[in-house]
């Protein structure tokens, strides 16, 4: 694991793996890692990145670490011949992801992406109901992670531009939509028409409550609410919306709407719960029927849990890897557009897939 910060979730995640033993750690705040190593017994801690990747042991890297640094540590674990789970988002821009997926195929090694809001028990539910038919043709969809006060560490690399590539939308909003996007089967997206805003963080409010990631003086340079209506080729069509701060009802909360020609669904998490979250609108005897499934608790670490395993599975018995890198460059490329959208203050037209951008075989798996 490089980086210590969000490893807490990898390395609960990997506890889960019989098939794995988490052999080193790599990070800037030594203490902080060393206090990992000893609750998760790993015995190697480095305070310099490449010292772990020269490690033969290793065989995966998750990468934790902010984004401006995730091409650099990214190629670096490819180059050595190392399997890579990258967190969200794959890359500051898609550029740069463009490079990492490109290596990974040129070496032969899987890069995946922790998109770990797939599997949530209610996620899981909803997209088996879509792939059996439930909801029929998926024509509209909203996504949305909003919160009333939630930047994460004012001042910091979340808010400086060129380390974070963005406020909201490249930090949650990237969650939610690929939850959108997975469930609709992975649709190419054909335009996008966007606009952001940085109305509260400029203010030096709306920092989250308990200031879990700290703060500095420094200038707020990101957006603090983004918005963005997209038309995929099937037709169908997608509302975003992603937000840090701003004077709403919300507190912390995400989630997705789906409308098709059989049934409907909302899938709508309050402050990271995940029972009671999933709704589904259908009709029984020619009457209007609302369902709520019944859901098990998870871990908090169960999502990176189900990644790992079918990171493992594709590096010992050749099964597909998803989330993939590619899955994380396409979702990546919206969000280029999506701010050159609303930078340019005009609707945007993307042609091609994320896989002719970098010139891989295609394996996002979208429905026919």
């Amino acid at each position: 694991m490089i980086g210590c910060g969000i490893a807490t979730f990898h390395l609960g995640g990997y506890a889960e793996e019989p098939r794995t033993k988490v052999v080193a750690l790599a990070g800037l705040d030594t203490q902080r890692c060393k206090d990992l190593a000893t609750k998760y017994d790993i015995p190697k801690v480095y305070g310099d990145y490449l010292e772990l990747l020269d490690n033969e042991e290793v065989d995966i890297v998750s990468v934790g670490v902010p984004n401006n640094l995730h091409l650099p540590v990214a190629m670096a674990a490819i180059e050595r011949g190392k399997h890579v789970l990258m967190e969200k988002p794959l890359a500051l821009n898609a550029a740069e992801g463009e490079q990492m997926v490109r290596a990974a195929a040129q070496k032969g090694v899987i890069l995946a992406i922790a998109f770990n809001r797939r599997s949530r028990s209610d996620m899981q539910v909803l997209k088996q109901v879509i792939d059996e038919g439930g909801l029929g043709e998926i024509y509209y969809a909203k996504a949305f992670w909003v919160r009333r006060a939630g930047i994460p560490g004012m001042g910091t690399w979340f808010t400086t531009k060129e380390m974070s590539g963005g406020g909201p939308l490249i930090d949650v909003g990237v969650h939610v939509l690929d939850m959108a996007l997975w469930l609709m089967g992975n649709p190419q997206v054909t335009t996008v028409s966007a606009s952001t805003y940085n109305k509260i963080g400029t203010q030096g409010k709306g920092q989250w409550v308990g200031n879990r990631f700290g703060h500095t003086a420094k200038a707020f340079e990101v957006e603090d609410f983004a918005t963005a209506f997209l038309r995929t080729d099937r037709g169908a069509t997608l509302h975003l919306e992603a937000s840090w701060a701003g004077y709403t009802g919300h507190t912390d909360e995400f989630g997705v709407s789906l409308m098709g020609d059989k049934g409907g669904a909302e899938l709508h998490v309050k402050d990271y719960n995940s029972v009671g979250t999933l709704k589904l609108f259908s009709e029984q005897g020619g009457a209007q029927v609302d369902t709520v499934p019944r859901l098990p608790q998870k871990e908090v670490w169960a999502g990176h849990a189900e990644i790992i395993h079918t990171l493992v599975d594709a590096i010992l018995e050749g099964k597909p890897m998803s989330p993939s890198g590619l899955e994380g460059l396409d979702r990546t490329r919206l969000i280029d557009e999506i701010y050159r959208s609303a930078s340019e203050r005009r609707e945007i037209t993307i042609e091609g897939s994320a896989a002719e951008l970098a010139g891989v075989e295609d394996t996002m798996g979208g429905d026919d």
